[in-house]
């Protein structure tokens, strides 16, 4: 059994898809995959956990690349990398993903910070990505427009 990713996420959280699983395609990281995700959930993940200090789903972590095509992933997608984490924190209730989104984009450094689908209030969840050069600290938002994904620029309201 491979290590835990960090104090919060086990590699068994981290490879799961439902998607892998239905179409029987393999969904483990290469060693630098691997490392990717350590540092994507070291930098990212665990402060907006221990900030809020309850637990947080994660919808989607690592996607081999096959695994992200079956999803309708973004063909620049950073979870192939390992470098990209899908948070929902509905699943719990403890905190709402406005919160998590907020808190990130005032506190951490990320390459990008996605508001993905949801209303004008809360996204659906949060997509929080890290690399190990070249942070970007984008933030953007994610809607369904004539049935297509539809990326813009956050604008603070």
């Amino acid at each position: 059994m491979k290590k835990n990713i960090s104090n919060n996420i086990t590699y068994k959280e981290a490879i799961r898809s439902s998607i892998a699983t239905r179409y029987g395609l393999d969904n483990t990281p290469n060693e630098t995959e691997l490392e990717a995700m350590e540092l994507v959930a070291d930098k990212v993940f665990q402060p907006v956990r221990e900030h809020f200090d309850t637990a947080i789903f994660i919808s989607s972590f690592f996607r081999a690349p096959e695994v992200n095509v079956k999803a309708g992933g973004s063909k620049t997608s950073s979870h192939p990398m390992g470098e990209a984490i899908d948070a929902d924190a509905d699943v719990y209730g403890e905190v709402t993903n406005r919160e998590i989104f907020d808190y990130i984009k005032d506190n951490l450094e990320f390459d990008q910070l996605i508001w993905e689908y949801g209303t004008e209030e809360e996204p659906a969840w949060v997509h929080m990505s890290f690399r190990k050069e070249g942070n970007r600290n984008e933030i953007l938002v994610v809607k369904r427009v004539d049935g297509e994904s539809k990326y813009s620029f956050y604008k603070e309201s």
